[in-house]
């Protein structure tokens, strides 16, 4: 509970997007998937999280606007439409779910930034998938972003450069 109240407190700017859980930021072109690598689906930045499981969190406020039922992705439509995908893993929706659970979440339901989303259990899913972690901006809508460079990232830090 400290960790969340701690994101809700670092995590005041409604128009932010924070680091999920503590781990490395990485150079998405790092991650073994041309889609991602490439930034096929928008600007975006990678995690590598150590230990044995992960809860990752909302990176922004806004409208869960996509849950995946395999718990491997979502995404969050903010107040300004900016959207912004989280994607767990490389090719884990064919995990068909093990490995990950929701946490109280619904499709449409409004979050804030810091809300649990989804705990995975990267021991037994890093057996199969590569686990890195992408946080992609799907829709900038006219806004423009610049991502901070990599190293580590405490959960609900920013990972946007300072202007």
């Amino acid at each position: 509970m400290w960790l969340l109240n701690q994101f809700n407190k670092e995590a005041k700017d409604p128009n932010g997007i924070y680091a999920m859980a503590d781990g490395q930021l990485i150079d998405v072109s790092a991650v073994g998937d041309p889609m991602f690598a490439n930034k096929l689906l928008g600007d975006s930045v990678a995690f590598r999280y150590e230990g044995d499981t992960a809860t990752i969190c909302s990176p922004c406020e806004g409208t869960l606007s996509v849950l995946f039922p395999t718990g491997h992705a979502f995404g969050i439509t903010r107040k300004d439409g900016v959207e912004v995908l989280v994607h767990i893993g490389i090719n884990t929706v064919e995990a068909k779910g093990k490995g990950f659970n929701i946490l109280h979440k619904k499709q449409g339901q409004n979050v804030k930034a810091g809300d649990p989303i989804v705990e995975v259990d990267l021991a037994e899913l890093r057996k199969t998938y590569e686990m890195n972690t992408m946080l992609i901006i799907t829709n900038a809508n006219g806004k423009s972003f610049t991502f901070r460079q990599p190293g580590f990232a405490k959960c609900g830090e920013s990972v946007l450069a300072q202007k």
